[in-house]
This record gives C-alpha cells, structure tokens and sequence, in this order.
C-alpha cells in the first residue's frame, strides 16, 4: 500500500477540489439557463470507482447533491454490472427521482475514468434543467399525484458511447421540454463540465501517479470519517427527538409531519425517521437517497470542520422506512422535494441542538417559493420563468439570522432582477426587506423579503411553496417568524392560495402583478433580553415597525427609533445603556 505525507496529501485535496470547482465554473459560464448559470443549481465531483462513494466535490456545487450523487453514479454502477459493456469515452444521462435523482429537472451526467484500461474513478455533473415537460411548465406542478405530471422520467441510458452521441435520445429530450433551445445548452454545458474534468484529472495523474492518487482518495475517506467520530463523541450519548410540519401536500389540506429521533452512542449517531407521515398524495415525497443527503448536509452545517467525502457518513446509520414521505417509490410525485429536505434539515437542527444547546439555530424560512410564470411571445414561441426565492434564516447563539438569505440546502444564488427581466417579459416592481417578519429574540431572526413582478404578456402561473401555515420555528425562548403569503391580482382584486402556499392554473392578464411575501427566520432566546439600543436600530433600518418593537420587545420608540417620553425605560434600563461589564 502507498503511504502518503501530509504535505503531498493536502496539496492533492487542493488540487482535486480545483479540478470539481473549474468544471462548476465551466457550466456556470456556458448554461443557457438562468437558475445553473446565475443560481448555480448544479454541482460536479470524483467518485468511487466501485462503490460510487462521493471523493471530491466543487465549493461552489450545491450541497444537497453531494449525498444524492453518490447514489447516482452507485445506480450507473449496478447497471454496468448487469449489462455490461462500459468503454472509455461513454457517457450516462438520467433523472430518474427514486435512483440517485432528486426530481425531474435534475439532469445527471456520468461518466467513466479509465487509466491503461481499467476503471480508475467516475467524473459525475447534475444541474437544474428549466423544463422537462408534465402538466405545468417548470416542472413544479403542486397537484401532482404521479410523476408522469411532472415530467418525462429518464432512467440511466448511454447517451454517449465511446466518444460517439446517441442522436434518438437527443430527438426525444427536445421533444420533450417546453424550451428545448435552453435544455440543449445546459446540456452541453456539462458535457463540456466533464471534459474539462477528465482532462485536468489526467493531468494530475500523470503528474503525482495513479497509486498516490489513490492512496490521497482512501486517506480523505478515512480522515472524514474519524472527524465524524470525533465530532459525534463531543455529544453526550442519548436519544433527542424533534417534530416539525409540511402546510399540506397540495391535494389535500392537512399538516404533515417529519419526525426524528436521534440517537447517539460513542462517536455513532442513528438518524430515525420512522414517525414521520406515510406518503401523501402530493408532491411532497422524497426518495431515500434526497433524504440521506439531505441529512448530510444539516450535518456539515453543525460540524463544519468535516470534509465533504463520504467517509462522513460511515458513522451514521439512517432508518428511513419507505411507509413514510421519506422513502417513496416511484410513481409518487417529488416535484416539491425541496419543501420536504428543508423540513427535514430543520428537524436535524433541532435535535442536535437538544444534545447541545450551544449549537442551538432557529429554523430557517424553510421555502425556496418555487414560482413558474409563462407564456407566449409575440412571434408564438414559449418562454418559461422559473425562479426560487430568498427569506430570513434563524437567530443563534452568537448573532442574528442573516436577511434575505438563501435556505441552508445550497450555496445558490437568487438570479438578479436584471438578468430575469432580460430574459423574459417580466418587471420587478418590488424587491425588498419584509418588515416584522423575523421572529423576535435575544437574537432575532433574519427578516425575509418581498417580491413584486409584473407581467408584461399573458402568462399562467404556479407556486410551490411552505411555511403558509407553519410558521419557522424560534428556540430557547425565542419567537416563531411570519408565515409565507402569495397573492396575485385579478379584476376583482387580490386573491390567494386555498392551499396557502401552493396553486397552479392561475391566469393573469399583461400588466397584473404577483406579490410573493418571504418568511423570516426564527428568534433565538428571551426577546425581553434583547439590548433596546439593537431594536431601535431595526427599527431605524426599517426591519422592525415601532409597534413590533412595543408589543414585541417592550421598546417604546417612534419610526426613528427614537425613545418615546413614555416607556422610555425597560425596567430600570434605558436605550442605549450598556449591561454590567459591557465595553462602553
């Protein structure tokens, strides 16, 4: 076996993370889509040549698709043992949600190293196609009861074989999308990813040789895994539950819960989510790898030091039976699997933070508010907006939530306005903070947003979203933020969802407005301990209204945030005072 120095060692992490963030750069400049190219919804890496275990992914990727790929290339492996026939230069195309995937719109691309002919690793590129056909354009269809309503399903096919492209599977994605220019560029925009890829990878190899190489991959493993351990070891042993709740699932106006109980035992942790709701109609289900990797990226969020390799996962064992949400089979709909991994995420919060109230954070505004508006351009052709948007995230022990932020699941970005209204025959009328939506506490959380667009055609609309009615979550005393609110204008004035936080087949004339108002982010502890002279400023900055202030935090102040003559005074403190052994 190759021993490997320390030195060696990190200079070959450094230099593999930069092969995976050159090819996210790749794509990022090339998609014609605005969510991979502005959002960066997409994510490359190496992995196992025989397990399909995550080695190495981009900083820029987003997090929620390192646990989900792993499952992926580990579904083209088992199809490459059962039918054979892999070669240098093949190239595999799904998006198949119950093997690997995570929805529809989630291409994956992977693809085989070879070096002196035998399988060294696999190369893999997932990004979020714009549309993919089903009943609603964008492919968030909130009443779906199928996945055949979503959108058309590839299981892993060969789109390239050695070298040469399969034109039928070409004809058949085109035909299948609403906006096959866009598709096409996306498409070739990760092709370019895993050349670029495989290039630098040979390079590498060529340089350090294939066993270091090795050696450095087995030795990330295991490093990843022992941080794991120690991390788990710092908790004290037990069984910590939390709860937290779905508004619906779309057909059917009935909460849903994601239970879990988490148990830890000398450096082990069990993630069980077994009292969590069977599997709605709606399409809010996740398939069992969505929710293992959904786990691991609430874990990176507590234990930052870990890697991201899958070595991380080893001490961990997941009880996801499939008689829950958790671990639907197919056909059940997963167009909204966002919702569902942002709830879970939230629960994994939760009870760690009962095993230790230090790491304890607030939820989050737990919706990416995912909006469709689309139409017909005046020379016929389709045009297809989708987009996810921002809210607060939650109070911690250290600092408030941060505003206008974007859910823990990613590092994307919401697209710029400029870009959008390029794009398509929209105008922004409103982008701003939302007042008074955080919840309150000793640290409060950060406020969400408010969206206005008009259409300048007519356009059909949809939103898949949460949080309509079950509000983020404040802790260790703290207050629950706002609830989410959709609104959208017809000649008889505003209307809004029956289903709070889901609708599709709405119609809107040119020059009506939708109105999307943001969640904020949970407080963190007592408001009544928050330093007044902190909300007179929210106040100042617009973020708390001087009501909220009075009936929230006891803080009298005008919309200056000004001390008023009366309730000045807290007690026996002002604004502005400093507490015992505060720096002046």
């Amino acid at each position: 076996m190759t021993t490997i120095d320390p030195v060696t060692l990190a200079v070959l992490g450094g230099r593999l993370e930069q092969i995976a963030d050159e090819m996210d750069a790749t794509l990022y400049r090339s998609a014609f889509n605005p969510i991979i190219a502005e959002a960066r919804d997409a994510c490359h890496g190496l992995y196992h040549a025989e397990t399909g275990d995550t080695l190495v992914q981009g900083t820029k990727g987003l997090p929620i698709f390192v646990g989900a790929m792993a499952f992926a290339v580990k579904s083209v492996i088992d199809l490459v043992k059962t039918r054979g026939g892999l070669s240098p230069g093949d190239t595999f195309l799904f998006n198949d949600p119950y093997d690997g995937g995570t929805h529809l719109n989630d291409f994956r691309l992977v693809r085989p190293v070879f070096r002196n002919g035998t399988l060294f690793c696999w190369l893999a590129s997932v990004g979020h196609w714009l549309d993919i056909g089903g009943n609603v354009p964008g492919g968030y269809n909130p009443k779906a009861t199928e996945s055949f309503q979503e959108g058309v399903r590839f299981p892993p096919v060969k789109l390239i074989s050695a070298g040469t492209i399969n034109q039928d599977i070409l004809d058949i994605l085109a035909a299948n999308t609403r906006v096959p220019l866009s598709n096409w560029g996306d498409l070739n925009g990760q092709l370019n990813a895993l050349d670029l890829g495989e290039r630098r990878f040979h390079a590498l190899l060529d340089e350090y040789g294939d066993a270091t190489v090795t050696a450095a991959f087995d030795a990330f493993s295991d490093r990843a895994e022992a941080l794991m351990r120690s991390a788990l070891r710092s908790l004290p042993n037990g069984t910590y539950s939390f709860e937290d709740y779905l508004d619906n699932d779309g057909i059917t106006d009935e909460t849903l819960v994601i239970a879990l109980d988490l148990t830890i035992r000398d450096g082990s942790m069990v993630l069980d989510f077994s009292r969590s709701s069977p599997p709605p109609q709606g399409p809010i289900n996740i398939s069992r790898a969505t929710a293992v990797a959904a786990c691991y990226v609430a874990l990176k969020h507590v234990f930052v030091e870990v890697p991201a390799n899958a070595g991380c996962l080893r001490p961990i064992d997941f009880v996801i039976p499939d008689t829950t949400l958790l671990g639907a089979k197919a056909p059940k709909p997963v167009a909204g699997y966002t919702e569902t991994i942002l709830r879970l995420i939230g629960v994994v919060f939760g009870a760690l933070a009962k095993a230790d109230p230090a790491r304890a954070t607030a939820g989050p505004f737990g919706t990416i508010n995912a909006l469709s508006i689309a139409g017909h351009r005046a020379d016929g052709s389709r045009w297809v907006m989708f987009s996810f948007f921002g809210g607060g995230l939650g109070g911690n022990p250290r600092s408030d939530g941060l505003n206008h932020a974007n859910n823990p699941i990613s590092t994307a970005t919401i697209p710029p306005l400029e870009i959008l209204e390029a794009a398509y025959p929209i105008k922004f009328t409103r982008w701003a903070l939302r007042p008074d939506s955080a919840g309150a506490g000793e640290h409060r959380g950060g406020v969400g947003a408010v969206y206005e667009i008009e259409v300048l055609s007519d356009a059909e609309v949809s939103l898949l979203g949460e949080r309509g009615k079950v509000a983020p979550f404040g802790v260790a005393g703290g207050d629950p933020a706002a609830l989410n609110r959709f609104h959208w204008q017809t000649d008889d004035g505003e209307r809004s969802p029956p289903m709070v936080s889901k609708v599709t087949d709405v119609r809107i004339r040119a020059g009506r407005r939708v109105r999307l108002e943001t969640p904020g982010g949970g407080g963190w502890g007592d408001p009544a301990a928050r330093d007044p002279e902190r909300v007179a400023r929210d106040v100042r900055f617009g973020l708390v209204s001087p009501e909220a202030a009075l009936s929230r935090y006891g803080v009298c102040v005008d919309a200056e945030g000004r001390p008023l003559a009366d309730g000045a005074t807290i007690g026996e403190k002002r604004v502005g005072e400093k507490r015992e052994g505060e720096a002046a």
